[in-house]
């Protein structure tokens, strides 16, 4: 096993730790946070790797050091232009911009690692990763020089990789694992085994020196309640719960964040989840089992993703591509007032758009650039909102755009 380093433990504590016996311990401070052990009574004892790394006083530390910025301003980034020529220029848009942050892909969308982890990494024997990037750590150290704000990006329940080589992980239809139009599986959000796989790659994520772990993906196919009842698949532990067939896809999809979250806690990330813009509309998008607000309420950061292209005839507007200003607007109203509601919302930092939707046909889209760009993060800023990310498929984002208009 690999050795961990772990701080906040002073070396007065360590001795006195080592020496204990019969005494009661106070794992952490926040003891209504606290894991079920914190006043366990140990006899004998030891320092060690899964004490701390379940102790809420100990985190894990990278080696690496980031701070939050004032505000996140971000872009995407593929395991490709990661790893290729391509990241030089995206560290110097950043560099010579109020841009501060990359959503680097991790876990990318057909379930593969973009990087091939080392021997003895409890990842490496899942045979799943890519040499996208060749070295993930000199990336993150570069961005460490540059004061670059790193988030992994790691895509969950979309998962042909995992689906096809375990179905039983996924949803079977006759006699093969059960496919979308596009060619794609998802593996099951009802089982913990799927919550697990993926919590551990997160935590690898994490020790490597990522300050976030973006989650996307975290919602069932889409439609998925058209095919439920055809569809072979277990319900793991929610097979006997009294919940309606929506609601149950609402539970699994929750608990999966809320663990997750937990298990993220000793490693010192901020956890942030995409979701589908419109769920913040909705009571919960029922096929999918994404509610907005219980999402939020187990989340750091909650990354809607509203780019105007992708709605239909929505908040009054006819052809959303056509008004940037507008639907961005509109939808940062219904969310303030839903994130309002909660005791501790999130962070909001909305996914916009900075690519051009063609395929939705002449008259109704615009060809993006630095005006749509701006008119999206100002609409943003206009209702309080002052943390965005930015996505373009290819990492081709657009020149001279002022990414703090007033």
């Amino acid at each position: 096993m690999a050795t961990m380093k772990w701080t906040k433990l002073t070396i007065t504590s360590a001795l006195m730790l080592s020496t204990l016996a019969s005494t009661t311990v106070m794992a952490a401070e926040d003891k209504e946070a606290a894991p079920d052990f914190t006043t366990r009574t140990y006899h004998s004892l030891e320092v060690n790797e899964e004490i701390l790394a379940t102790s809420q006083l100990f985190k894990y530390d990278s080696g690496l050091t980031f701070e939050y910025p004032d505000a996140v301003r971000g872009i995407f980034v593929t395991g490709h232009s990661a790893g290729g020529e391509r990241f030089e220029k995206l560290v110097d848009l950043i560099d010579t911009t109020d841009l501060n942050a990359m959503v680097i892909d991790f876990k990318e969308d057909m379930g593969y690692l973009t990087y091939k982890p080392e021997e003895g990494s409890p990842l490496a024997k899942l045979g799943i990763g890519q040499p996208f990037i060749k070295d993930p750590r000199a990336v993150l150290e570069r961005m460490e020089e540059k004061k670059i704000y790193p988030i992994a990006r790691v895509v969950v329940f979309k998962d042909s990789e995992l689906a096809n080589a375990k179905p039983e992980l996924s949803f079977v239809e006759g006699n093969g694992v059960w496919k979308n139009g596009r060619g794609e599986s998802f593996v099951n959000p009802f089982l913990k085994e799927v919550w697990d796989y993926n919590v551990q790659i997160a935590i690898e994520a994490a020790k490597l020196g990522f300050k976030e772990i973006q989650f996307d993906y975290v919602r069932f196919p889409e439609g998925f309640e058209k095919r439920a009842d055809t569809l072979q698949y277990s319900m793991g532990e929610y097979a006997d719960s009294d919940l309606d067939p929506v609601q149950r896809r609402v539970e699994a999809v929750t608990d999966f964040v809320a663990y997750a979250r937990e298990q993220l806690k000793p490693y010192d990330v901020e956890v942030s989840v995409d979701i589908f813009g419109y769920s913040a509309t909705l009571p919960e998008a029922p096929g999918i089992g994404q509610n907005f607000s219980r999402i939020s309420e187990n989340v750091d950061v909650i990354s809607s993703m509203i780019y105007p292209s992708h709605w239909t005839s929505y908040f009054g507007i006819a052809k959303p591509d056509l008004e940037p200003y507008k639907l961005v607007s509109e939808y940062a109203k219904v969310e303030n007032k839903k994130l309002g509601e909660l005791k501790d919302p999130p962070v909001s930092r909305p996914w916009l758009q900075d690519f051009t939707a063609s395929y939705l046909g002449a008259g109704n889209y615009l060809n993006y650039g630095k005006a749509e760009v701006e008119a999206q993060i100002r609409a943003l800023h206009d209702n309080g909102i002052d943390e965005y990310l930015l996505w373009n498929a290819g990492n081709s984002y657009s020149p001279g755009v002022d990414y703090t208009p007033e």
